[in-house]
């Protein structure tokens, strides 16, 4: 993965940072992106821009951070 400041500390919704919305969803997108899910892997940052609004806890507007993480982590584009 790229180095890159994400802004992790970054305050987004009542309390929840970049590193928190991180976090929580990374476990599921391992397992998604890993094929170990009914899910197909995620093939482009559309599609994961889609699934982070959906499954992000208490704010559904996909965070670009967030969103930018996961596409360097797993060579999205």
């Amino acid at each position: 993965m790229k180095n890159k400041d994400y802004n992790l500390d970054k305050m987004i919704y009542e309390g929840w940072t970049v590193k928190d919305f991180i976090e929580e969803l990374a476990p599921m997108l391992r397992i998604i992106m890993s094929g170990r899910s009914w899910r197909k892997p995620l093939a482009n940052k559309v599609e994961l821009r889609k699934w982070v609004g959906e499954n992000q806890p208490c704010y559904k507007k996909p965070v670009p951070q967030v969103v930018n993480y996961f596409a360097d982590t797993y060579g999205i584009a």
